[in-house]
């Protein structure tokens, strides 16, 4: 079932530049909406791209924001689960942040984190699982930012009348990632570019075959960003959209495996069950393992599971026949592909990639090696979950 919805995001955060501050945007991209208590500014950036980057905004300096969203990867992390200062697995995989300033809705599943500025005290500070382990120990952490030898005059220049808070950290946080664009991967160029061979022939097939009728590709990855989920400054109505992709079907009733039921965990709605939201598929060849969970390697892997219409697993304890989950999306039928067309639809996803993005030395780590911002190495960790095999 899909659940969609609209959302009027206050026409406070229609604009919300400071002076000093330009988007760096092609023409056919409108600029993302800004809340107008945290209007961007060139020095509120920076200082969040310092942050960013600083594992002293966790409990025993191991994790940065940029350990589970590193740059290389679209920020992703590679991992099927994210592992926090404790060891303790993230049950849904590290979301993509590129263009994240146009997502009206935060996470894989809580319609409630809207605004950037509120989604950083979850990592921050949450219990559910510990992520940087901070609860607790605020103060702490103030501290060491107000010790530092940058920091003082980086938030002064950033928030003139503030001085070292939280509210300054997650502000920043904010801003550095709304300027996190990515717009001009190859199929940019080809699409909106007029570069005709920007792309390979492989990739121009794969494109009319995710734009079909056939796939239905489109209707969950469709728009500049390759999801259904988008708010800007034309466009301050807000579309967002959770999906069932037949992943799971435990029990035949449509169950999802505890603690990562989706949208139904904070609804309590029944259909919600298996509900994610789409994320975008820009730069979606570097950011595997997929699905909210991590459960599929590669993306031959995960066009299988949509041709099949869900995923079956034969055996053990997450058995069931996703194609048959009752709460799966309309969008999910099923189709045929030859081999040739499953590679130029991959083709086609990976000409979605920026290599641009992905190296931008404004979006990098800033901190010099042996700095005490530089993430300390960890000694003891939690494995990482393997990806459920099809079985």
């Amino acid at each position: 079932m899909l659940l969609a919805g609209l959302l009027l995001l206050p026409l406070a955060m229609a604009r919300g530049e400071a002076p000093g501050w330009r988007w760096q945007l092609p023409v056919w991209l409108p600029p993302p909406l800004v809340p107008a208590d945290n209007p961007m500014s060139a020095a509120k950036v920076e200082l969040g791209r310092r942050l960013f980057y600083d594992g002293r905004l966790s409990a025993d300096g191991t994790v940065a924001c940029s350990t589970c969203h590193a740059q290389r990867l679209a920020f992703t992390d590679g991992r099927a689960h994210p592992i926090g200062v404790t060891g303790e697995a993230h049950p849904r995989s590290a979301m993509m942040l590129a263009n994240v300033g146009y997502q009206p809705v935060l996470t894989w599943a809580n319609p409630l984190v809207t605004r950037l500025e509120h989604q950083a005290l979850l990592p921050l500070f949450g219990e559910a699982p510990v992520e940087m382990g901070l609860a607790g120990q605020q103060a702490e952490m103030l501290a060491r930012l107000a010790d530092d030898a940058d920091y003082p005059a980086l938030f002064a220049a950033a928030f003139p009348a503030g001085g070292i808070d939280l509210a300054g950290i997650t502000r920043a946080l904010a801003a550095f990632q709304r300027a996190l664009i990515s717009a001009d991967a190859p199929y940019d160029r080809y699409r909106h570019g007029g570069q005709a061979n920007a792309i390979s022939p492989a990739a121009k097939r794969g494109e009319a075959l995710f734009f079909s009728e056939r796939l239905e590709c489109f209707h969950c990855h469709g728009g500049p960003h390759f999801t259904d989920s988008v708010a800007h400054q034309r466009k301050p109505l807000a579309e967002y959209g959770f999906h069932n992709t037949g992943l799971y079907n435990l029990g035949r009733y449509g169950g999802y495996p505890p603690g990562g039921e989706g949208l139904v965990e904070h609804t309590g709605e029944p259909r919600d069950m298996g509900h994610f939201r789409a994320p975008s598929l820009r730069n979606v060849a570097v950011t595997a393992p997929y699905m909210h969970d991590g459960s599929i390697a590669t993306l031959p892997e995960v066009i299988a599971h949509y041709a099949a219409g869900g995923r079956r697993i034969r055996r053990g304890p997450l058995a069931g026949d996703g194609a048959r989950n009752p709460w799966k999306s309309p969008f999910l039928p099923g189709f045929r592909l030859s081999q040739r067309e499953v590679t130029d639809l991959v083709a086609f996803l990976e000409s979605l990639t920026d290599q641009g993005f992905l190296t931008n030395p404004a979006y990098a780590d800033p901190w010099p090696a042996g700095h005490p911002a530089r993430v300390r190495r960890r000694e003891v960790l939690a494995a990482t979950p393997a990806p459920a095999a099809r079985q």
